[in-house]
């Protein structure tokens, strides 16, 4: 690893710590000639998912595109980067167990939905009215109706419009 401050690609881990899921590692090092310390981050490498479009065109899938669209949705909303970050790993890791190659962008809204009804519903309303392209006042009521009527409920419900 090349020191960010001097180049020198010498350094020693001095600390290193997985993340709760296990999906990461987050290493601190010290360069052994000016004695700098940085932080990297280690993943493991998964197979590359192509996501298959609405309109049926196909897409590598992008973990910082998910990454983005999960913070939008969160954008001034009372959530933690690190939860941000979990659920971001969980749906990765659910779409790798499940699929091998490619996979439907219709999933990857499902799961991320799933997500964060769970996380937070304001963010979870903010993607579905996109993801689901509300249209009409009573679609939002529907659904925040239906956030309510399950708010002990752990089952999951049909959108408008799917």
């Amino acid at each position: 690893m090349r020191c960010p401050k001097c180049g020198c690609q010498d350094d020693k881990v001095i600390d290193s710590r997985g993340s709760r899921e296990g999906s990461t590692i987050r290493r601190r090092r010290e360069c052994s000639e000016c004695g700098h310390r940085f932080t990297t981050y280690e993943e493991v490498e998964l197979e590359n998912l192509v996501v298959i479009k609405s309109d049926g065109r196909r897409e590598a899938f992008s973990k910082e595109k998910l990454l983005a669209g999960v913070k939008r949705a969160c954008q001034k909303r009372p959530v933690s980067e690190e939860a941000i970050e979990e659920l971001v790993a969980k749906v990765i890791r659910d779409l790798n167990d499940r699929f091998e190659r490619e996979v439907s962008g219709r999933i990857v809204g499902e799961r991320v939905m799933e997500g964060l009804r769970e996380l937070d519903k304001v963010a979870y309303v903010r993607v579905a009215s996109v993801y689901r392209r509300f249209e009409e006042v009573t679609d939002f009521l529907q659904v925040v109706r239906k956030l309510e009527e399950t708010k002990n409920d752990s089952a999951t419900f049909r959108l408008p419009g799917f």
